[in-house]
């Protein structure tokens, strides 16, 4: 092999390397207690919405400020605000996928993904204002 083609596979296997990385702190989901380990970095957590406790919007006051609670896969409860306004069928999705930040044992999140319990229905997606 040419001195040439190593120095060029070795910049191919360097992009490559840096592009999984840079896609890597996004695709995994954590849970509120890593997240909460994690102040201010965007993550996904993977949750159920709490319905016996309170939701607050109220469109004439801010609608793009939704408050809720929900409980991830290892079963702690969080207060989430959601910076948009209440998705539409919420109550009825089996899970909802947050994307966000932890701040101050709040979770904070920008977008939100609502599982559908039926598999002829597409899961919804509700993006909200950046914060």
């Amino acid at each position: 092999m040419k001195k040439s083609h190593i120095i060029l596979l070795l910049l191919i296997v360097g992009a490559i390397v840096a592009i999984v990385a840079s896609f890597g702190d996004l695709s995994s989901y954590q849970t509120f207690a890593s997240a909460s380990k994690q102040q201010g970095k965007k993550l996904y957590v993977i949750g159920y919405l709490q319905k016996d406790k309170e939701m607050n919007y109220d469109p004439k006051v801010d609608p793009n400020h939704f408050m809720f609670y929900a409980k991830d896969k290892a079963g702690d409860m969080h207060k989430v605000i959601f910076n948009g306004e209440k998705p539409r069928d919420i109550e009825k999705s089996e899970q909802i996928v947050m994307m966000g930040y932890e701040e101050s044992g709040t979770f904070h999140c920008s977008r939100i993904q609502m599982k559908c319990p039926s598999k002829y229905k597409k899961d919804m997606v509700a993006e909200g204002k950046s914060s």
